[in-house]
């Protein structure tokens, strides 16, 4: 039985670029994957809607990561061929891949309908066909998808987050399932410029109404979303700065429940769904953050 917590560990890289697909970066993904193992990250998230295949080429260049989808579209990749995908790689590489699937948005997904039904029936074709509950978590952010997180998955990937979700994530799924948030991180410790490429890359994620009704529940206004996003909405889902203020953002995450941090750099020349170079000298210097 694979025990999650100590299969990703504390912390964790979430990338887009290591699951491109663009043959400039194919052939330097495994290499990548295997200099995360050996800086003592836990697990890669796979980000822009990954599929079980994309997790392959890192799993085979490594001895020890866990390879994540964070996260499997449920309306992109069908129930019984990720199910499939997922037994064969668990036959050669026990315990190495976790499933990450979530409902993805209706501005992203044209087959968008009733999201929560539709991933009680993804879970269901996933049970039937035989792979582990312990084995998948949710993208969860509202209460209901996080108490299926608990009830049929090994836990919840919350992605754009707080503490103060992650607090009230926990107090829903109780202490033994996997909680295991996404965390931006900008290694800039001036705070005009920090902010302002966290805007860059955030404005995009503030017209997708999941997100802006999870900052709402957590108490932001309507006028935190304009702008590319206040300095407090910045501030709360960021960890900007220098080394010592990084980790103490990183550390509220776990102060508040989480199991493991999935943290996702992103830099001047980051944009959502258009994943550029790999930022691996920023992996290096937050390994030193880290250490």
């Amino acid at each position: 039985m694979v025990n999650l917590r100590e299969s990703v560990g504390r912390y964790g890289i979430w990338s887009a670029e290591l699951r491109s697909e663009d043959a400039a970066l194919r052939g330097e993904i495994p290499e990548a994957a295997a200099e995360l193992e050996e800086l003592g990250f836990g697990a890669v998230w796979l980000g822009g809607s990954s599929g079980v295949e994309h997790a392959v080429p890192l799993i085979e260049a490594t001895s020890r990561l866990t390879v994540a989808t964070g996260i499997l579209s449920i309306w992109q990749y069908a129930a019984a061929d990720a199910a499939a995908r997922f037994l064969k790689l668990e036959s050669g590489h026990p315990g190495r891949f976790l499933l990450g699937i979530g409902a993805s948005h209706a501005k992203l997904a044209e087959q968008y309908r009733r999201p929560y039904s539709a991933m009680v029936g993804y879970l269901d074709a996933l049970d039937a066909a035989g792979v582990p509950a312990g084995r998948i978590v949710l993208a969860a952010l509202g209460p209901k998808m996080l108490e299926l997180s608990r009830d049929r998955a090994g836990g919840a990937h919350p992605y754009l987050v707080t503490p103060e979700h992650t607090a009230q994530a926990r107090e829903l799924l109780g202490p033994d399932p996997l909680l295991a948030p996404e965390l931006k991180v900008v290694l800039d410790a001036d705070p005009a410029t920090a902010r302002a490429t966290a805007r860059g890359y955030l404005a995009m994620y503030l017209g997708l109404p999941n997100y802006t009704n999870s900052f709402l529940r957590l108490g932001f206004t309507e006028d935190d979303f304009t702008g590319g996003g206040s300095d407090r909405l910045i501030d709360a889902v960021y960890a900007w700065g220098d080394a010592a203020r990084i980790r103490s953002r990183i550390d509220a995450f776990h102060a508040a429940g989480a199991d493991h941090v999935a943290l996702q750099i992103v830099t001047g020349d980051s944009a959502p769904g258009a994943p550029g170079a790999l930022p691996r000298a920023e992996w290096r210097r937050l390994a030193e953050v880290l250490a």
